[in-house]
């Protein structure tokens, strides 16, 4: 993409589009996105030197103990996740993959490791740290990611090349909408941004805001409440975005349950995957 003033896409005021349909007559289409992530303890953790064991063992409990929490979860409330997944995942803790694809999970990009930014990198390094996440998931999977969430949401001028480039098919990065948003690209290929969610987010709503976890499973209710009402006439697209080693804490795990509950009790909920909602959308398109 090259630099520009706005996005790879027009401007549309949600008000003036036709109104977009889920399957069955869904008005929100609810991802769940958690962040399986990988840090390497020899690289620096939030800016200290490593080895930064506090703030690593955090990030290790959530792997080793409180991603397999939030899986009783998601299974209680019949969520399938869309995962976020640095492919160093794949390399050293391929238990989680297994359980995550006895749950037909789908796996995004996420970059090798969190300790790693693809985004600083040349055009041709960046290239190759995506090519390497996308076919290390594939060979872990069976299947290529077609999604993906750059590191910390990062994009250089380059990256929607690499990725279409790569055949990723939608990323999450662009929070700018309610609904899909199709970006075409110089090249002529297309790609789909799918909402992630910056503040739906346990990291900021946790770390950066310190809310407690029952003001977070408010948030997630209140935000739900909206959208399923505007949705009445236009279906819209609701992510939860996660991280284990937060949202997946004995003090937190029930908040997000009984939220998740409160959503998963209406009728016209999707619970729906980022690659379905992709499909749904482009099956409307002109």
């Amino acid at each position: 993409m090259k630099p520009h003033h706005y996005g790879p896409f027009e401007y549309s005021a949600i008000i003036d589009r036709k109104p977009l349909k889920w399957p069955n007559g869904a008005r929100i289409a609810l991802i769940v996105a958690p962040n399986i992530e990988y840090f390497h303890l020899n690289q620096k953790l939030q800016n200290i030197n490593a080895p930064n064991v506090p703030d690593w063992s955090v990030r290790d409990y959530g792997n080793r103990v409180a991603v397999f929490r939030m899986m009783d979860v998601f299974d209680k409330h019949g969520l399938r996740a869309t995962v976020c997944l640095n492919s160093d995942v794949c390399k050293y803790l391929p238990r989680i993959i297994e359980e995550g694809e006895k749950r037909k999970w789908e796996w995004m990009g996420h970059g090798t490791t969190n300790s790693l930014y693809p985004s600083d990198l040349p055009r041709a390094e960046q290239k190759a740290m995506i090519a390497d996440c996308l076919s290390t998931i594939e060979k872990s999977t069976g299947r290529r990611p077609k999604g993906w969430l750059g590191p910390g949401l990062r994009e250089n001028w380059d990256t929607l090349d690499i990725l279409a480039e790569e055949g990723i098919e939608y990323v999450c990065d662009w929070v700018n909408d309610d609904q899909p948003v199709q970006m075409t690209l110089e090249s002529g290929r297309k790609i789909t941004a799918v909402q992630y969610a910056l503040e739906l987010n346990d990291l900021p709503v946790f770390v950066r805001k310190n809310h407690t976890p029952e003001q977070f499973g408010d948030m997630i209710r209140r935000t739900f409440d909206v959208l399923y009402r505007e949705a009445e006439h236009t279906a819209k697209v609701m992510t939860i975005a996660l991280h284990p080693y937060l949202s997946g804490l004995p003090h937190r795990i029930d908040a997000l349950d009984k939220a998740l509950e409160y959503i998963c009790g209406h009728d016209k909920v999707w619970r729906a995957t980022g690659i379905e909602v992709v499909e749904a959308h482009r099956a409307q398109l002109p």
